[in-house]
């Protein structure tokens, strides 16, 4: 990588090269700490209450507060790493999540808890999409493959073993340690930042599009608030109806705005690229079925199967184990078949192991189901990295802060849409399974969801069918 000096009004200048490895470990470090923050609070939550004396629910405001952060503030992480260096706004992002993980961990109240986990988003909101922008920058496309590899794991690994770890440290240590563990991360990321992240900036900013930002923001927040409530235990029906209707409104508006506007701070236009749009759209749902399935099987086999909920994470650990297992095989994979094919493939056999994991029962033999659960991390590894590897295959270089900004605020919402979404199949679950004679037991409404979370991979198959044969072939080393 050869990072061109400059003066300080021209951005920097990169010519993009081979992977480096430490920076694109750096990047998927912090985006292990972003999800793992994300999702860990969940199974602590009473522990929390109990400390506040408040009821266990009230915690949830928290946990909708850090994820609302990241959603509304990610638009704008692109003009910031433009306008100030890709280098200062990371190692100040890393500071921020750093620091607020610590006021998480001292909270003495919910109001006080809510306040740094909002600065938690707004840390990760800035490191995890500029560090990627760095990443694409300076990789060559022949490389980027083997880049976007190292930043897939992450959001393999953390929504896995993030309930575990949430539950662990809450029973045996304390519920504060789940920030604490931050600290010494966040200390040797803004270390290693400051030698391995080059200050690369995109051409010369504008002024930020205000105008978009607002529309943007109202519509991102109001889609978030609507999500969360319908995956909350008891949803709140005015609230999601009027959250859903204010979300519609601001986003259309949004759309029409960014696309009339010559400077927009989305470039909604780049989606005109085939192969970023079946990530961005695609690929989104696909974010969105796998991000339902660890969540809907610890409850499945908790309420439908009579187990304990540690012996429901364990098991769903076979996922995790499935997930690594494959990965060294992916970028070989994707070489020898093509990323399209690769891609379809994965979709596939996800729909069929959801449909095999509905037919389950208590009494299929445990090494039966722990196959079958490994084989669905295998695929929804391999279709993961499948999909990201050729999102930005395409994209010509000036447009890349624009495309990985628009990914980022997609991908942030396809892995928040997938619990709501899991949560409303299982509420509809047992009305379908009571109209076609499934029967009224607990299981029944699980797998129904697991069957209709199949239906939605039709989403991706279809953009992936719509692909030309050698979509990606440059940036799988086929060419």
């Amino acid at each position: 990588m050869n990072v061109e000096p400059s003066p300080p009004d021209q951005p920097g200048r990169v010519q993009p090269g081979r992977v480096q490895r430490g920076l694109a470990l750096l990047v998927a470090g912090s985006f292990f700490m972003e999800i793992l923050d994300g999702t860990v609070i969940g199974p602590a939550a009473p522990h929390i209450a109990a400390d506040f004396a408040i009821p266990a629910v009230s915690v949830n405001v928290a946990i909708t507060a850090y994820v609302l952060t990241l959603a509304v503030l990610i638009p704008i992480s692109g003009w910031l790493a433009d306008r100030f260096g890709a280098r200062r706004i990371f190692m100040l992002a890393i500071a921020v999540f750093t620091l607020a993980s610590v006021g998480c961990a001292l909270a003495m109240n919910l109001p006080m808890l809510t306040t740094t986990r909002i600065l938690q988003g707004a840390g990760g909101a800035m490191m995890v999409p500029v560090g990627r922008l760095v990443v694409l920058r300076t990789t060559a496309k022949s490389e980027l493959v083997k880049a976007i590899a190292y930043l897939t794991w992450p959001a393999l690994v953390a929504p896995v073993i993030a309930p575990a770890l949430g539950g662990v440290l809450s029973t045996y240590a304390s519920w504060r340690w789940i920030f604490l563990v931050n600290v010494p991360l966040g200390i040797a990321g803004f270390v290693l930042a400051r030698r391995l992240v080059p200050d690369v900036r995109g051409a010369a900013p504008t002024s930020l599009d205000w105008r978009g930002f607002a529309m943007t923001a109202v519509g991102v927040a109001a889609l978030v608030i609507g999500l969360e409530a319908i995956g909350a235990g008891s949803p709140d029906r005015a609230l999601v109806v009027v959250a859903l209707a204010v979300a519609l409104i601001a986003l259309g508006a949004a759309i029409g705005y960014l696309l009339r506007t010559p400077r927009p701070l989305l470039d909604l236009r780049i989606l005109r690229v085939a192969t970023y749009r079946v990530t961005a759209l695609g690929g989104s749902a696909y974010r969105a079925v796998i991000t339902a399935i660890p969540f809907l099987l610890a409850l499945f086999f908790q309420i439908g199967f009579g187990w304990s909920a540690a012996r429901a994470g364990l098991v769903v650990i076979a996922l995790f184990i499935g997930n690594v297992a494959i990965k060294p095989t992916t970028t070989p994979m994707m070489r020898r078949f093509g990323i399209r094919t690769v891609m379809l493939t994965a979709v596939a056999a996800s729909a069929a192991c959801l449909v095999g994991i509905a037919f389950l029962q208590p009494a299929t033999p445990l090494p039966v189901l722990l196959v079958l659960l490994l084989l669905s991390g295998v695929f929804r590894s391999i279709g993961f990295t499948a999909f990201n590897s050729i999102a930005f295959a395409d994209v010509e270089p000036e447009r890349m802060t624009h495309a990985n900004t628009l990914m980022s605020t997609l991908q942030e919402l396809g892995a928040g849409l997938g619990v709501a979404v899991g949560a409303l199949l299982v509420g509809l679950g047992g009305p379908v399974a009571g109209a076609v004679g499934l029967g009224g037991g607990a299981d029944q409404p699980f797998r129904v969801a697991f069957v209709l979370l199949a239906v939605i991979l039709l989403v991706p198959a279809i953009e992936g069918l719509l692909l030309s044969r050698t979509a990606g072939d440059k940036v799988a080393g086929r060419t």
